[in-house]
């Protein structure tokens, strides 16, 4: 991806967590920089670096936008022609590339508002990477994610206990019919029991 595909790409994702349905618009995103971050960038300037007229940036535009869009500054820079991650060990350039997958696999899932949601949360991050081993540390520690998961979000767990509840609940009843059908075939009354009459007439 070029510098301008990441920001117009940017620009969409920011206008999705906004609530506005289409991406932000340069003009949109010069008032929101000026109103949050009390700092100034020209449309034109955008408009340059979009299309591609300016194809580098200033490092205080960079620190700037990157602050905006709560991504990496290493994100914010053209992709070297055959880059591959796996090629590269810096830690800068692994914050943007993990950056730039959580927001396409973000585009992916769009389906599933809260995992999209989710992805471009964790493209957010200050530091992605630590992120994700916090993850990882969680996912390998034994009950600790269940234990989090309903401290957190209590609606999903129980929404899974009230369904293995029901299913536990209809082979308890399966299993009770099945003991009665059993106790029928064997002339059995209702407590397991021969009655008197039944066993004056076995005799």
């Amino acid at each position: 991806m070029t510098l301008g595909e990441k920001i117009r790409y940017l620009r969409e994702v920011e206008g999705s967590l906004r609530g506005l349905g289409r991406p932000i618009t340069q003009q949109e995103m010069v008032k929101a920089v000026r109103r949050e971050q009390h700092k100034s960038i020209s449309q034109s300037y955008l408009s340059q670096i979009e299309s591609g007229a300016r194809p580098h940036m200033t490092q205080s535009s960079r620190a700037l936008l990157a602050k905006f869009f709560k991504v990496h500054p290493g994100f914010l820079v053209d992709d070297p022609e055959g880059y591959h991650t796996e090629l590269t060990s810096d830690l800068r350039t692994t914050e943007g590339q993990l950056d730039v997958w959580l927001l396409q696999g973000s585009e992916r899932f769009v389906s599933d508002p809260e995992v999209s949601e989710v992805l471009i949360k964790a493209a957010r991050q200050k530091d992605t990477r630590r992120s994700l081993l916090l993850l990882g540390a969680i996912l390998e520690t034994p009950g600790l994610a269940d234990r989090l998961l309903e401290a957190l979000r209590p609606e999903l767990t129980h929404g899974t206990k009230r369904g293995e509840n029901h299913h536990r609940g209809d082979r308890h009843s399966e299993n009770r019919d099945q003991g009665n059908h059993g106790l029928g075939n064997h002339g059995l009354g209702n407590h397991g029991h021969v009655s008197k009459t039944e066993r004056s007439r076995l005799r």
